[in-house]
């Protein structure tokens, strides 16, 4: 009953965005198949002001998978044991944006989430004022031209992945059912400053509070606290992005999140709606061996090598290619960071690399690939482990505002210890996912 409650908001959402106050607002991306491909949003007004306008978007996806799951439990009181997995339709996701034009070149972006696997009720993900011009001052040239201001509690730009994964409700951007192994994603609260000097080129720099939430505590007056300071976050980013002709298009984007000390930073932990692999390599409850915490457990299939992380300094690289119907997207990111009590940064090193082929009128169709492996020195470790996965999907838009789409996926753990549920772990089968973004 709460899943058809859910889609019929979102339904009389749709409706009435569509019929009274769906508008075009400057420098923003589509929610729907328009959307892919946009990393930052063009300098190029191609709307235009008008006055106040209000646009209210939303996001459902309903998931059904068929996974198997095992691992190799050497204990003899079997307190590794998975619990037991069948086919079966997921917890349906969704999501409802407010997106406002309150003057020519300044937007307010608020996001929200309706239902998600973390937290089944209506909550805010964030929201932040974007200025692209300063009609105040007259709107000077240089700045409209060149510079992007960004203020509020919002996900932050390091990586160009966090463009392309699924967020919540929203998964029409990622033409696989799930992001990566570890997943780069925050929201903290702070600024981006953008320059944008010649066709093609952004640069960023950022500043945030380094923590998902507000934070006005003084560490240093409690010595019983491992922390003894709040850093803020640094993030630097510069990319690269132009055409060749009408059918090539590259990209090449650099980008850095550092910060020296802080509670606990969540640059890997930050997302809160869950994985779209329910229940994988979970245990059961202690009183029912067919069930399993899903909220409580919700980041399945994903992996945190730093589930205390009090310092890092993370750099990432992202490759992108399209020519005509082909695609080529990648990721090389190196992360080295640790909790307080640990004498040594500990490094992680992540690839990715993914073709998508898109065919037919408007790219209707799509056919792809992924392969992603995490290398990690965990805490207590004296050598690396590794996670790899390979996954195939396909995808159809029927409509620009509707995906179907599936995938069949692989992942392997490796060099797990015998007493960790990991240990010699796999799990493999397909997630079929209907999408709505709006």
């Amino acid at each position: 009953m709460r899943n058809l409650v859910q889609l019929l908001i979102v339904m009389l959402f749709a409706f009435t965005a569509t019929q009274t106050m769906a508008q075009k607002i400057q420098y923003s991306r589509a929610n729907n198949q328009k959307g892919l491909h946009t990393f930052e949003p063009s300098k190029v007004d191609t709307v235009g002001y008008d006055g106040f306008k209000l646009a209210i978007g939303g996001a459902f996806t309903q998931g059904f998978q068929s996974l198997k799951h095992e691992n190799v439990d050497t204990s003899t009181a079997k307190v590794n044991k998975l619990y037991a997995m069948s086919a079966g339709f997921n917890l349906a996701a969704a999501n409802l944006n407010f997106d406002v034009q309150l003057g020519d070149g300044i937007r307010i972006f608020l996001e929200n989430y309706m239902a998600s696997r973390h937290h089944n009720e209506f909550w805010v993900k964030g929201g932040y004022i974007q200025i692209d011009k300063l009609p105040m001052f007259n709107n000077p040239e240089w700045f409209t031209k060149y510079a992007r201001v960004k203020i509020g509690h919002m996900e932050i730009n390091y990586g160009d992945q966090h463009f392309r994964r699924s967020d919540g409700g929203n998964t029409i951007f990622n033409p696989f059912a799930e992001n990566y192994i570890m997943d780069q994603f925050a929201t903290e609260i702070g600024g981006e400053l953008y320059i944008f000097p010649v066709k093609g080129l952004t640069a960023m720099f950022g500043m945030t509070g380094g923590l998902i939430n507000n934070n006005i505590f003084d560490y240093s007056t409690n010595p019983s606290t491992a922390v003894q300071k709040r850093n803020p976050a640094i993030l630097l980013k510069l990319a690269y992005d132009n055409t060749a002709g009408s059918d090539l298009r590259y990209r090449l984007s650099a980008s850095m999140y550092t910060n020296s000390e802080t509670p606990r930073s969540t640059l890997f932990a930050g997302d809160r709606t869950g994985s779209n692999y329910f229940g994988v390599i979970e245990k059961p409850l202690a009183t029912n061996v067919t069930s399993f915490d899903a909220t409580a457990n919700f980041t399945s299939g994903r992996f945190n090598p730093y589930p205390a992380l009090n310092s890092v300094t993370a750099i990432i690289i992202n490759p992108f290619v399209k020519w005509k119907g082909l695609e080529v997207f990648g990721t090389y990111e190196v992360v080295n960071g640790k909790a307080k009590a640990e004498a040594e940064d500990r490094t992680t090193t992540q690839i990715a690399v993914e073709g998508i082929y898109r065919f037919l009128a408007n790219e209707q169709l799509f056919i792809g690939a992924r392969y992603n492996q995490v290398t990690a020195r965990l805490a207590g470790y004296t050598e690396d482990i590794s996670i790899d996965r390979i996954a195939v999907a396909a995808g159809w838009f029927p409509t620009k505002n509707l995906l179907l789409k599936g995938e069949y996926v692989v992942q392997n753990y490796n060099d797990f210890k015998g007493t960790d549920k990991f240990h010699q772990a796999n799990f493999n089968g397909f997630v079929v996912q209907a999408v709505v973004g709006f």
